[in-house]
C-alpha cells in the first residue's frame, strides 16, 4: 500500500546535507541485495546531549551539541505559535507535524534525551518550553533511507533472489565441513551516525514521511510524552518485551554472538532482555495464514526466520512478527517482514574480519514505503575466548504509577493495572492519565456497519 505524505515543509529544502560523506560504493550485481550503502553524515541534526558519545557514563571531552538553549531561539528562525514543548494538545497541531521547527529541529534521539534519558538533561531552566534547538539547516535525505529495491513485499523480496540463486545453481549446500567459519563473539557499529535508524541524522518529519498515517500519528504522540508530558513509556523499564528491532537500535545489540551449524544460525543479541534470532537454513514457511509462518498461526516477538545461502551471502526472510515499537523508533504492525543478508567482511589477506548486515523492512500497515538499514559488525573474539555470553533476564523494578515509572523496593505494596501487552501499552497509559481533554480522533468502531 503506497501513501501519500506531505514531505516537503516549509524548512524541508535546507542544506541537505552539509558534510555528507559516501561510506562504502559498491556495484549493486544482484536485483534485491548488495545496493549501495547510504550516505553516511559527520554530524548530528538535534540535541545530543553527551555529544556523539554513543556508550554509559559521561566521560570528558564530549560536550553536549545543539544550536541554542535555555529559550534562545537560533538565528534567522521564525518559531512557530507554539510547538510541541508547550502544546497542550497535539492531535489538534496536525498541520504543523511536518514543519520541523514544530520539534524545535530536533531528531527523534534529540527528543528522547532531552530529559535526561541519557545521563545529561537539555531543557533549560523552565522546562519544557526552555528546551534546547536542534540544527534546521541539517536534515538527511528520504531516499537514502527507502529501499533502492523495487519490491513492495518480503515474499516477493525473497522468491526473487531464490530464483537469482536457482539459475547460478544454488542455493549453496554446506556441511560441517564446508561451512564459512563465523562462528564468534562481534560488536555492532554503534556511532550515532552509523544509520538513520540510531534517530540522530534526520529531522522528525523526514522520519514521519516513511510511516503511513495512523502510525505518524502515533510516533508525534511518542515525541510528544517525552518531551511535554516527560513520561516516556520504555518497554525495558518495566521488563515488557523488547520486540524485535531492538536489536539493532543504537542502544540494544550491541554485542552479538553468531553459533552456524548447516541447518540453523543463531544470532544472538541483549538488550534489557537476550534477543535470539533463529534461522532456520532450508526451510519454506506456511502462507495458508495471516502471514507467513513456520509454527501456530500466532504472533511471536521475534517473528520466525527462514534463509538459504548464494555462495558466501546469509539471505534470510523474517516473519510472524508481534507488532511493537523500540524507543525512540517507528511502532511497526504483525504485518512487519525483513529481509535480511549477512555477508562477510575480509582484510587484504582474506581473513574474516566482521559481517555486513543489509536489512529490508515491509510493513504495508505501518510503512509508506519499505525501509532499509545497513549495520556493520565487527569481530572481536571466538566463541570460546573471554567473558561469556550473558543470557539476559530482566526482574521489574519500574512500575506505572499515575502514568509515570516508578521504582519500587523489594517488599513495597502498590496497585496496579495489569497492561494488556499486545495492545500498545505504552500508548494506553499516555491517553489514560496524560491525555484529559485532548481530542483524540475517534477509533474505528469495528463493529459499525455504517
Amino acid at each position: 500500500m503506497r501513501f501519500t505524505l506531505r514531505h516537503t515543509t516549509a524548512l524541508a529544502a535546507i542544506s541537505l546535507m552539509a558534510g555528507m560523506m559516501p561510506f562504502t560504493v559498491t556495484a549493486q550485481q544482484s536485483i534485491g541485495r548488495g545496493a549501495a550503502d547510504p550516505l553516511v553524515p559527520d554530524t548530528v541534526v538535534g540535541v545530543e546531549t553527551k555529544g556523539m558519545w554513543a556508550g554509559a557514563g559521561v566521560p570528558e571531552g564530549y560536550p553536549p551539541i545543539y544550536s541554542t538553549k535555555d529559550g534562545e531561539i537560533p538565528a534567522g528562525i521564525t518559531p512557530l505559535p507554539h510547538d510541541i514543548f508547550g502544546s497542550t494538545d497535539f492531535y489538534l497541531d496536525e498541520d504543523y507535524w511536518f514543519d520541523p521547527r514544530y520539534y524545535k529541529c530536533n531528531s527523534p534521539s534529540g527528543l528522547e534525551q532531552i530529559w535526561g534519558a541519557y545521563e545529561v538533561a537539555m531543557v533549560g531552566d523552565n522546562p519544557p518550553v526552555t528546551a534546547a534547538w536542534g540544527y534546521c539547516d541539517r536534515d538527511y535525505p528520504r531516499e537514502e533511507i527507502i529501499s533502492p529495491y523495487a519490491f513492495r513485499s518480503a515474499q516477493e523480496h525473497f522468491e526473487a533472489l531464490q530464483a537469482e540463486t536457482r539459475r547460478k545453481g544454488g542455493p549453496t549446500q554446506y556441511t560441517m565441513a564446508t561451512l564459512p567459519d563465523w562462528n564468534g563473539k562481534y560488536k555492532r557499529r554503534r556511532a550515532k551516525t552509523a544509520t538513520w535508524f540510531h534517530g540522530a541524522i534526520t529531522q522528525v518529519p523526514t522520519y514521519l514521511s516513511l510511516l503511513s498515517p495512523e502510525y505518524q500519528r502515533r510516533f508525534v504522540q511518542q515525541m510528544y510524552h517525552y518531551v511535554s508530558s516527560n513520561a516516556p513509556q520504555w518497554a525495558g523499564s518495566y521488563c515488557w518485551p523488547e520486540g524485535v528491532m531492538r536489536r539493532v537500535a543504537q542502544y540494544g545489540g550491541g554485542d552479538i554472538q553468531i553459533v552456524m551449524t548447516p541447518d540453523l544460525v543463531l544470532d544472538m543479541r541483549n538488550a534489557a532482555k537476550t534477543l535470539i534470532t533463529q534461522i532456520n537454513i532450508g526451510r519454506e514457511f506456511d502462507t495458508s495464514g495471516v502471514v507467513p509462518r513456520l509454527g501456530p498461526d500466532v504472533p511471536q516477538w521475534n517473528g520466525e526466520t527462514i534463509g538459504f545461502w548464494d555462495g558466501d551471502a546469509l539471505i534470510t526472510w523474517t516473519s510472524n512478527v508481534q507488532g511493537w515499537m523500540s524507543h525512540g523508533a517507528f511502532e511497526f504492525s504483525n504485518h512487519f517482514q525483513t529481509i535480511e543478508i549477512y555477508t562477510p567482511l575480509t582484510d587484504n589477506s582474506g581473513r574474516h574480519t566482521g559481517l555486513k548486515h543489509e536489512i529490508i523492512m515491509y510493513d504495508d500497515e505501518a510503512f509508506a514505503d519499505p525501509l532499509r538499514i545497513i549495520n556493520y559488525m565487527d569481530k572481536d573474539e571466538a566463541l570460546n575466548e573471554g567473558d561469556p555470553f550473558f543470557y539476559m533476564e530482566c526482574i521489574p523494578a519500574n512500575f506505572p504509577i499515575d502514568g509515570i515509572a516508578t521504582p519500587k523496593v523489594p517488599g513495597s505494596t502498590l496497585e496496579y493495572v495489569m497492561p494488556d501487552i499486545p495492545g500498545r501499552p505504552w500508548a494506553d497509559i499516555w491517553e489514560r492519565y496524560h491525555e484529559e481533554g485532548m481530542q483524540r480522533p475517534e477509533e474505528e468502531d469495528i463493529f459499525s456497519f455504517e
